[in-house]
């Protein structure tokens, strides 16, 4: 047993890149707040397809983040989210 406080992959602290940045902030985020921060803006900013809620529609923040692409489904974003997280 490992002593000291133990966390999760999705605990632990990361920093985001500059895009990533500019969407939820500078500072350290776990993954977990890193997506709950994403669909606050998602939300705010009414980026999800209406005719497919999974799917998200990529503004100019957003686009650096998603490599480019106009849209990716929730599950893609994971995926582009860690390689922005270090």
């Amino acid at each position: 047993m490992a002593t000291g406080k133990n966390t999760n992959a999705l605990q632990k602290p990361l920093t985001p890149s500059a895009e990533l940045a500019a969407v939820v902030g500078a500072g350290q985020l776990s993954r977990g707040e890193t997506v709950s921060k994403m669909w606050d803006y998602i939300k705010k900013n009414n980026l999800q397809n209406p005719a497919n809620k999974r799917e998200i529609v990529a503004d100019a923040k957003l686009k650096p983040i998603f490599h480019g692409k106009d849209r990716v489904s929730m599950f893609e974003m994971n995926k582009h989210l860690a390689q922005h997280l270090k």
